[in-house]
């Protein structure tokens, strides 16, 4: 039996990585600080510990302990658009903290190392985003999830760890944190309607996305490792449909069965166009995108209303204000 460490393991892909892994006969280990998941998320049938990847002497010990042959790594602080203003924190949790995994999976031997990326490596400009294009990040996010793609990939050239990156992209579904107002705009949409406020949208909404429901990018993750064509190979894995985030707000409308009015705030910096091609994915790991937008939403939406609305709690470590939209101020 294969022992592997998820970590950000009780967060949303994370948690649902682990429950396939499982099913795949796997023994999982959680490592998770619980900064942005939550306890009912952790699968029973795996082995919890509350840590953080910053802790290098825990990493250190529990590699040593649990003999791990393979690493799914999905911890991180994802908010993407935050990041600029808060350079500091990113780099720690989400290029430091990473580093700690790579050492202790050369240290200890590790058979492949997986790392969910993403699309904000490529920047703006590049239309449909393919494997093939030069990375050219535009945010701090962005900056770290790339440099860590180059180190595994250094890594593999000098150590021999294997590795295998997934670029996903706006992922939504069940178990989604959807008290963060920072990130994740279904979550965020769905949280607002059920205390009926209304939905906000930075700039005119004409951004357009790609969306992907989790329940057809998690099962594709988790096999990866039982295909070798898979191993040391960058896949973007996510939805086809592009719609813009003005359609996205009818569809979840729709979904809730409920509307609230739209509060359009003031654009913030980003990418305007982001969808990439998943040919590559396709053909080595036989992805479909099985669930339409519709569909996923729905579906969605009924575990939202199940769970209930969160609070939105304020991001109290905020670096720089200047430029910062004026609603993500710490009042």
């Amino acid at each position: 039996m294969d022992k592997i460490l998820v970590t950000g393991g009780v967060g949303f892909i994370g948690s649902h990585i682990t429950d396939e892994l499982i099913k795949l006969g796997a023994e999982v280990v959680i490592l998770d600080d619980l900064s942005g998941g939550f306890r009912e998320n952790i699968n029973p049938k795996a082995k919890f510990v509350e840590g953080s990847i910053n802790d290098q002497s825990l990493i250190d010990k529990i590699f040593k302990e649990e003999k791990f042959d393979y690493i799914f790594h999905l911890a991180a602080y994802a908010a993407e658009g935050l990041s600029q203003f808060i350079k500091h924190f990113n780099y720690e949790n989400n290029l430091i903290g990473t580093v700690n995994l790579i050492n202790a999976s050369v240290n200890n031997n590790v058979k492949c190392f997986v790392f969910t990326s993403s699309i904000a490596v490529y920047g703006a400009g590049q239309l449909p985003m393919t494997e093939e294009m030069k990375p050219e990040p535009e945010d701090s996010y962005g900056i770290a999830k790339y440099a860590v793609e180059l180190d595994l990939k250094a890594s593999h050239e000098l150590f021999g760890l294997n590795y295998i990156i997934f670029r996903p992209h706006n992922v939504f579904g069940e178990k989604q944190n959807i008290g963060d107002k920072y990130r994740n705009v279904v979550g965020i949409f769905m949280n607002q309607i059920m205390q009926n406020q209304p939905i906000t949208i930075f700039g005119d909404g004409e951004q357009k996305r790609a969306f992907s429901y989790i329940g057809d990018i998690a099962p594709v993750i988790a096999k990866s490792i039982y295909n070798p064509k898979s191993y040391n190979q960058i896949f973007n894995i996510g939805g086809d449909e592009i719609i813009t985030v003005n359609q996205l707000a009818q569809l979840v409308f729709t979904a809730m069965g409920q509307k609230t009015s739209i509060n359009y705030l003031p654009a913030r910096q980003e990418v305007k166009l982001a969808y990439s091609d998943h040919a590559k994915v396709r053909e080595v790991l036989g992805y479909e995108n099985k669930i339409k937008i519709a569909d996923g939403l729905k579906i969605m939406a009924e575990w939202a209303k199940k769970v209930g609305a969160k609070k939105s709690q304020n991001f109290d470590k905020i670096e720089i204000t200047k430029n910062l939209p004026s609603s993500w101020l710490v009042k």
